[in-house]
């Protein structure tokens, strides 16, 4: 995965970086935490500008929450519900954990967006409550900026600053960026395994 990401930076450059954070806020297995530290590696190297690899991961990684909160949205919490009913199993979620989910937004509001948006696999689906519990666009992408800014912003300067140390890095950063997909598949697995655990007698039933 290390020399996928690094050969559409290499190719692509900025268009590239969006892309592939669009893809990692739709797709989680591809993480940014290997994204945009590989493009501030690319910023210090002078191939790219540093401000221009901020910006390109935070359009990319904006485009891809927007897109989770109009899923949200358009979904609703009942359709949710129906949803994980019939397919939770391959959705590895039930109505029980979309309800629990709900209140904790409910009470949480803009704060949930921020700070869910500086947490790994979390900053993925916090969009998703967030357009269910309609709250206001406007709101949302404030939030949500505010924390992908944050978040595109310390990877990749911790990718230009460890630059001295890129070989060093790149060696070991490619079978551990296999082993984190590996980790999130088996992960999904488990819960497709478990699923029936997880859900309410009665739930089986519907």
């Amino acid at each position: 995965m290390f020399d996928w990401i690094t050969s559409i930076i290499d190719s692509v450059g900025a268009v590239g970086i969006a892309f592939l954070m669009f893809i990692e806020n739709v797709f989680p297995p591809i993480p940014s935490e290997l994204i945009m530290p590989l493009a501030g590696f690319n910023a210090a190297t002078g191939d790219s500008s540093l401000i221009v690899a901020i910006v390109a991961g935070t359009v990319g990684s904006l485009a891809g929450a927007v897109l989770w909160y109009w899923i949200g949205m358009k979904l609703g919490t009942d359709r949710l519900k129906r949803l994980a009913r019939r397919h939770g199993r391959w959705l590895t979620i039930t109505p029980d954990e979309i309800e629990q989910s709900n209140a904790w937004f409910r009470n949480h509001g803009g704060l949930a967006v921020l700070v869910g948006r500086l947490i790994p696999t979390v900053r993925t689906f916090i969009s998703v409550p967030a357009g269910v519990a309609d709250m206001p666009f406007w709101k949302f992408l404030a939030y949500t900026s505010v924390g992908t800014v944050v978040w595109t912003s310390f990877l990749t300067i911790a990718g230009y600053l460890l630059e001295s140390q890129y070989d060093r890095v790149s060696s070991w950063l490619n079978p551990v960026s296999t082993g984190v997909v590996v980790i999130l598949v088996g992960i999904y697995l488990y819960r497709v395994a478990t699923y029936r655990r997880r859900v309410p007698a009665e739930t089986n039933r519907d």
